[in-house]
């Protein structure tokens, strides 16, 4: 049986690049940066007033001037004003463009005005304060978000701010979710006694959805002749099939001959791990690949967050995430020889430490205990008992 290591290391082992694409920079979020955002133009672009005050020469101080004819307003967006006398001054705001004939600004707090002058109330005044200079930040040309990062909303007002309208992102996998069984109903549908409502297709495509990703959702019937055409319809205009259930032994499990009949090569079927064990995956010879997961929702979870969100970052070039760690918060005994994928709820305590509390639930058809967790501790399969104060990879969702 494959190990999960491995089943990581074989799935990876299939990346494709799907390429590039140019978006409005608004419909961005959450993609893949393909190209570097680079600086216009000086950050700021000119020497910026950051306090409500008054523009002075600096050289007005040191002759102790401490009354100033206020001779202009200047506000931000505005074109500058100018001073000829180093007795006068400028009325300005915050974000205004300083103009050249002064070089300090003074708060409205540190001054009185009365009658058009402005006289000074403290005597530490430093040459150039209250001032964010042009080109500080960033210089032209400069590099201000490189490629291959998700963009966020700080990269998005980075594009604005440039003015990149538009962003070269890396494309996305073209991903179809595929649900068989005659037990499975619409969800607007009440079920009868003996059936049940889809969705799972519906919990991978709102995971699918927090990573920018938009997929179809199909059901296959149990018949062997449409199971079949839907299968070959999928793999010539997708790139990724994600299928739940449907992959075991059972009599009228028809995706596993399908795929065969298909050209679809099995690169491992079943995964010594719970929940999930039956997982299967493979490939087409025209690049798609197939993640076929347990039907249990559970098991469909965990390895939808496990396996195929981890290819999809590989495939878009990310960097791989550092691992993070928390700490048993209970005993627990798991003894199948199996690496057990606990669900757990995450919390901090007084020592800053990351806890990992077991809430079990019963078992991988219990959908409804995910609801009350936020992650898996993932267990060697080498032991069977694991220590309250133990630490263990977790795999947050």
């Amino acid at each position: 049986m494959t190990t999960v290591n491995e089943a990581e290391k074989l799935i990876l082992a299939q990346l494709k690049d799907y390429g590039t694409e140019s978006l409005p920079f608004e419909q961005t979020m959450g993609r893949v940066l393909a190209e570097a955002i680079k600086a216009d133009r000086d950050l700021p672009p000119f020497n910026r007033v950051t306090m409500d005050g008054i523009a002075v020469s600096y050289q007005a101080i040191t002759n102790g001037i401490n009354t100033f004819k206020i001779i202009a307003t200047q506000a931000a967006g505005e074109a500058p004003a100018t001073i000829s006398e180093l007795d006068e001054c400028i009325e300005i705001m915050t974000g205004a463009v300083l103009p050249a004939s002064v070089d300090t600004v003074i708060r409205y707090e540190d001054v009185d005005i009365n009658n058009g002058l402005a006289s000074l109330k403290i005597t530490d005044i430093k040459q150039g304060q209250n001032l964010h200079l042009q080109g500080v930040d960033k210089k032209q040309g400069d590099v201000l978000a490189p490629a291959g990062q998700m963009i966020t909303a700080a990269i998005i007002s980075v594009a604005a701010s440039v003015g990149k309208a538009e962003l070269l992102v890396k494309k996305m996998p073209r991903v179809v979710i595929i649900s068989s069984g005659d037990e499975l109903v619409p969800v607007n549908q009440k079920p009868a006694l003996y059936q049940i409502r889809i969705s799972n297709s519906y919990t991978i495509k709102a995971v699918l959805q927090q990573h920018a990703l938009q997929p179809d959702i199909i059901h296959i019937p149990d018949d062997p002749d449409v199971t079949r055409q839907q299968i070959e319809h999928c793999l010539q205009n997708y790139d990724v099939l994600l299928l739940s259930g449907g992959i075991s032994m059972g009599k009228f499990d028809y995706i596993p001959q399908a795929l065969e009949d298909s050209a679809v090569e099995k690169v491992f079927h079943k995964v010594a791990q719970r929940p999930g064990k039956p997982f299967w995956f493979g490939r087409h010879g025209n690049g798609a690949v197939v993640f076929a997961f347990p039907g249990n929702p559970v098991a469909t979870f965990m390895c939808l967050h496990k396996y195929f969100l981890n290819w999809l970052r590989a495939v878009l070039g990310l960097q791989e995430q550092s691992p993070l760690y928390a700490v048993l918060d209970k005993d627990f005994q798991f003894l199948p020889p199996l690496q057990y994928f606990l669900q757990v709820k995450l919390q901090s305590n007084p020592l800053g430490q990351l806890t990992a509390l077991p809430i079990e639930g019963n078992g991988s058809g219990d959908f409804a205990n995910l609801a009350d967790t936020d992650a898996f501790l993932e267990l060697p399969l080498e032991r069977s008992d694991f220590k309250k104060g133990e630490v263990f990879k977790a795999l947050r969702f």
